[in-house]
Formats: C-alpha cells, structure tokens, sequence
C-alpha cells in the first residue's frame, strides 16, 4: 500500500477485520480499527497525520473534519478517503464483504494518473435575460448591481412596465440564434414590434394619445388591439422611435452568461452549455439558478475529456458520409460534421465528459481521457487482484457516477438492503464511457458480470448507445459458449428499484484472469481480450454471427461488377482495403475493418456489401485477396496496365460512339498511355498545328 489505511467499524455497526483486509492488500502491519476515529479516536487519526504518511481514510462521511484537521495540523503527507461503510460493511451480506472492502482499499491506493489538458473559461458579467418582460424585468432589477444586464422580452413585455431607471439596455424581439459557452454565447434576435425600445424615451406620448390604448408601460404595441390611426407616430415626433414600415431589424450581441426565462428554452439540450441557465417558472428554481449566475464570473477550467486521432476517424472520405456515431451520441451539441475536410469538429468548451463518444466510436479515433481506459484498468485489476487475495470468488463490477449515482448506492446502504458482497463499485464520472472495450476487458480481469448503474441523470440517448455495446458483448460471449447475464445496464432512480435489481441479477462464474493491461487503444485492447476469451471458451469457435451495425466484419465483393478501380482503397480510413503491387487485386485485412460503410458508398458499381461477423482466427490479421482480374497487356508495347473486364467493359461502352468511328481508334483504349499518344500522333487523320 502507497497509503496508510485508517479503518473504523463505525461504532461497531459493520465488521472490518483488520488482519485479513492487511494480508489482501500486502501490508507487514496490522493496521488497526477504530469504533469512533471521528470522535473519542480522534487522537489516532491525529497521531497518523503527524507521522507524515500518506493517508486513505476509510470513511466519506467524514471527510470535511478529517481534511480540515489534516490541514490544521499541517500533514505533510497526502490524505484521500474511501466509502467502505455503505458500498460494504452496511448490507445483508456485511459479514462477508471483507473481500470487497479489500478490492476499495486496494483500487483507492492506486496513484492518482497523469493530469490531462486542461480548457478555459473566461466570463465578464455579461448577462442577458431571455423571456417573457413580466418575468424578467424584476430579475433585472435585482441583478443589475451585481452584473451587466441586458433585457431581451421575447413577447413584446405584454403586461410588463419598464423600470423609472434606463440603468440597463431592453429589447424586445424573437431570438433567432443562440449559441456558445460560459465568456463567448452570441444571441441574434429579431426586432418586430414598430416601437424601438432602444430609441424610444419613455416619454409617454404615444400612450396618451393611443384611442384603443394598444400601447402600455412596456412601450410596446400590441397588435391585436392596434388599428393602424398612427397618431402614436405623430406624437413620437422626432424622436423616430416609432415605424410601422419598418423592416424585421436584426441584431446580434456577445454575452458571457444567459438567464432564460422562456416557457419553451431557447437551447434544448439534455446538458446545455456552461453559463446558460433555464429555470423554468418555478420562483425557487429561478432563485437557485440567478445565485449559480452571481458564481460564474472569472476564469475557470476543466478537463478536456477526450482525445481525437483525425487520422483513423471514418466519419467521411471524398466528400462522402460514413460514420456519425459519435455526432448522434452527443447530449451537448459539441460535436460537429466538417464533411469537407473528412472529419468532425469538437468543441471542447461545450464537452462535459459524459465519453459516449468513446464509446460508440468504432475506431478507437475518439478515445475518453477523464479517466483513460488505460488507468481504469489499473484500478480494476489492483481492486480484482486484492479480493482474490482476501478469499472472494466470482465479484461482480458496478460502475456509477459520482453524483446521483453514488448518492444512490449511499441510500441503498442506509435505508435497504445495501450491495450484495461480491458487487464491487466502481465510480466513473459518467456511466457512458463504459464501452465494449472496458466491459469485456473488465471479465478478461477476473470480473464474472459487469453491471453499469444508471440513477437518472444520464440522456436517454446513452442508454440505448450502450445498450448496443452491451448487445456486441453478449453477442460475442455467447458465441463463445460464456452463456448470457454478464453485462447488464441498470436503471433505477431510488433505493427500492436499485435493491430489486442489483440483488435478483444471477451471479456467474468468472474466467481465469488476464495477465495484460488494458490499453487506451480500443481496438488492440479488444484484441487481447478477444484471444483471453476465446483461449478460455467452453466452445472456442473461429467466426461469430454479429448483428447489423457491429464495427467488426469482412467486406463481399460482387466480382461481376468490381472492376477493380481502387476507389474503395482510397476511402477506406483504417488500412483494411489495400491494392496488389503486382496484379490487379483487391486484398482485406479484416482485423482492421471497423464497417464503416466508407468502402460501399464509394463504390461506382456498388459491387461492395458489409457483412458483419468476428473472426478470431489468425486470418484476420493478415492481407487476402477478395478480388482479383486477368491483367490487360498494351497491345503495342504489352506493358500491364487495366484489367480485361475493365478494358472490355470500355470497349462494350464505347464500341458505338462516334468519337471512336475513326478507323484504329478503338484500339487505343487497348493501349498503354505511352503507347496511346504516339498512336495518335502517328495515325490520326486530324489536322496538324504545322498544317495553319
């Protein structure tokens, strides 16, 4: 252990038994377990802190007095903490959770990985208010102290009045445009009513003169009750504020936040953009999110979560569209198609983490980087290799959130049934980067199931995402003979359905586990795990059935129709199709083939079909030949240089047109470019530049 563990059996509610968890997790010493470390123990943990060690405290709860007391007395050593409490020793099946708790201690010990970039942000107080002008403009009011506030009334302020004080600006229109981020949102609205409020004086002289008192104090005309006598006009003067003719006006404007107030939000995404807030119209909601804006002034940064290799990206070649996966997965918008330069566009300010990209992407091109897969690994096979050491058999991985999802299994602990003993949590910052690669890698490592809970926060859309990574899994286990029930995505949104699901799922038996690491690249660590799988299968078969859509397959080629142009190779943005030096042949390495359709829609004679499957064997790492044609000879000079069915395709084609009735001219298709040139020029009855 890197850390010193600190253990407390919380007065005596859970069994930790020091000895074992000690032998499990490598330790000389018997660490010692505390009934009241937070209280009456208090002098133990105060004694570790003064040692200098660093120190993993096993209680969360907690957590605020033993940091700020670590700070206190100026540890200088590290201080982390781990829940053992309600993940293991609060259950039915505490008694024998001691394996699990040996797993926490021993994946929580693992270092810290290696930071990753960081983004920025950089907000003014900037702040436009989006909505109706009666629900607005009080908020206006109370904001204007604090921030630069502009007023956008989206409904012409029927029923508003606007303030005594012009202290801030106020627009109406209709909002045409709104996008970006915390420090950089562009909003473009539409002025259509014929009062500009940016002109106008509030002077009032256009209400007292308005027979069907069409205008009120929010100096907007209502255009239901206005019958065009346009005395207003006249009484507005010079001050032009007022136009009945003139043209819808545009605007635009740069703000650092948005407070949207609309009944209908102007962005509807399921995670909308840094510093874009929209409450709704409950009154408590719009308190919480105005004093959430107060908070978002300044410079701040966060993760870039993902990593992007242009290079192996199959979203498009040539102009043509292949995979969109990771643009369909996206909950924020962040993720955009520049067909023109064959790949997509991130925008990393608009990114929140949630790695669905990651994981839909066949390729491995979009990779998660919050944590990498390569560090998640670390962690499984350290937590997995501790609860082997302490006697667990068969454990079983749930990953979660770090939000409702730990909130979630923290209730279950408390007020049910807690986790069953073997149920090892795993905690992600989003449960949608768990892709194919870490739930078949996590069963290579010695997990028998994988469980991904989801607690409701989650877009609908990564649900039915990973439930197609999980289906490829389940898929790929069953033709392995490794029986179904190993993957399972969850969904429960309180301690009674996480209880009903977690403990009615059936156990199976783990396989032997992997001697390798997971890798961040998706594709050679699938290799390894498929070897690991198949070398352990009950029934060890060379080719698997997948179903339509899987990123694993071969291509079939019509011979009839290919007439071995090659375009298919030049799309192909993995490798998998490749041209013959030496004859005219089409050959495929199906390992690298992600079925990304590039190669079927590039094909002029759309003599090309995917067709989906694994093959395990060793073929699919090497070159072979899917099509292959008789070399054409140049009949002057007999140099190879098409195939016969293309050169014959040519002539059928071409035998009737009158740019070949000339005599001998059709045989120059039958040459060499060389040969062709000097043909013509030796043979052609055309006139001759000399010749004028």
């Amino acid at each position: 252990m890197r850390q010193k563990p600190l253990l407390c059996n919380c007065n005596q509610t859970m069994q930790v038994d020091g000895k074992k968890l000690a032998s499990a997790i490598g330790m000389t010493e018997v660490p010692a377990v505390q009934s009241e470390m937070c209280r009456q123990h208090l002098a133990s943990f105060e004694a570790a802190v003064k040692s200098g060690d660093d120190l993993l405290v096993a209680c969360t709860q907690e957590a605020p007095l033993f940091s700020a007391l670590h700070a206190e007395l100026g540890g200088a050593g590290n201080i982390s903490f781990v829940n053992l409490r309600e993940t293991g020793g609060w259950s039915d099946e505490g008694k024998q959770a001691t394996a699990k708790m040996a797993a926490l201690l021993a994946a929580a010990d693992v270092a810290e990985p290696e930071p990753v970039p960081t983004v920025s942000y950089e907000a003014g107080g900037e702040l436009l208010i989006i909505g109706p002008g009666a629900a607005i403009l009080p908020w206006a009011e109370r904001l204007a102290e604090q921030l630069s506030v502009t007023v956008l009334m989206t409904d012409e302020g029927r029923g508003a009045e606007l303030p005594s004080e012009r202290r801030y600006p106020v627009y109406s229109g209709k909002v045409t445009a709104l996008e970006g981020y915390l420090g950089a949102f562009t909003a473009q609205w539409e002025q259509r009513n014929p009062i500009d409020l940016d002109a106008c004086t509030r002077c009032g002289a256009c209400i007292e003169v308005c027979p069907e008192q069409a205008i009120d104090f929010s100096y907007q005309i209502d255009p239901d009750k206005c019958k065009s006598h346009r005395k207003c006009v006249t009484a507005c003067g010079s001050v032009g504020a007022i136009d009945f003719e003139r043209p819808a006006v545009a605007r635009e404007e740069r703000f650092d936040l948005v407070l949207d107030l609309s009944e209908t939000p102007q962005i509807r995404l399921h995670q909308p953009p840094q510093g874009y807030l929209a409450p709704g119209r409950d009154p408590l909601e719009q308190a919480l999110a105005v004093a959430k804006l107060t908070q978002l002034t300044g410079v701040f940064e966060k993760p870039k979560f993902f990593v992007y290799k242009e290079k192996i990206c199959a979203h498009a070649r040539s102009g043509i569209t292949g995979c969109t996966a990771c643009i369909d997965v996206c909950s924020t918008g962040a993720i955009s198609s520049l067909l023109k330069e064959n790949r997509v566009a991130i925008e990393p300010h608009l990114c929140m983490g949630c790695g669905g990209c990651a994981t839909v992407c066949p390729s491995g091109a979009m990779t998660y980087a919050y944590p990498r897969v390569a560090d998640v690994g670390v962690r499984l096979k350290a937590g997995l290799k501790a609860y082997a050491a302490a006697g667990g058999r068969n454990p079983r991985l749930l990953f979660h959130n770090n939000s409702d999802g730990r909130a979630l299994i923290t209730r279950l602990g408390r007020q049910g049934r807690g986790l069953p003993a073997d149920m090892i949590p795993i905690e992600v910052l989003h449960v949608a980067a768990i892709g194919i690669d870490l739930l078949l890698g996590s069963l290579a490592l010695g997990a028998a199931q994988v469980v991904i809970l989801a607690a409701g926060s989650e877009a609908p859309g990564y649900a039915e995402a990973t439930g197609r990574q999980i289906a490829l899994g389940e898929d790929i286990l069953q033709g392995l003979g490794h029986g179904g029930g190993r993957l399972h995505w969850v969904s429960a949104v309180n301690p009674q359905q996480a209880e009903q699901a977690l403990w009615t799922l059936v156990a199976p038996s783990s396989l032997p586990a992997a001697g390798f690491n997971l890798s961040n690249e998706k594709r050679s660590t699938l290799d390894f795990v498929f070897d690991h799988l198949r070398s352990h299968a009950p029934k060890p078969v060379d080719v698997i059935a997948l179903h339509s859509g899987a990123p694993f397959g071969e291509i079939g080629v019509n011979a009839a129709k290919c007439t071995l142009c090659m375009a298919c190779v030049g799309a192909c943005p993995e490798g998998a199709l490749l041209d013959s030096k030496e004859t005219p042949a089409l050959r495929f390495i199906e390992q690298n083939c992600v079925q990304c359709g590039l190669c079927v829609r590039t094909c002029p004679e759309q003599a090309l079909d995917l067709r989906p499957r694994l093959l395990l064997t060793a073929q699919a790492k090497t070159a072979r030949t899917i099509n292959e044609a008789q070399a054409f000879g140049c009949i002057k000079c007999g140099k190879p240089f098409g195939t016969k069915q293309m050169i014959d395709g040519m002539l059928s084609k071409l035998g009737k047109h009158s740019m070949f009735a000339e005599a001998g001219a059709l045989d120059r298709i039958k040459m060499c470019a060389d040969c062709r040139v000097i043909d013509l020029l030796q043979t052609s009855s055309h006139g001759n530049i000399k010749d004028i």
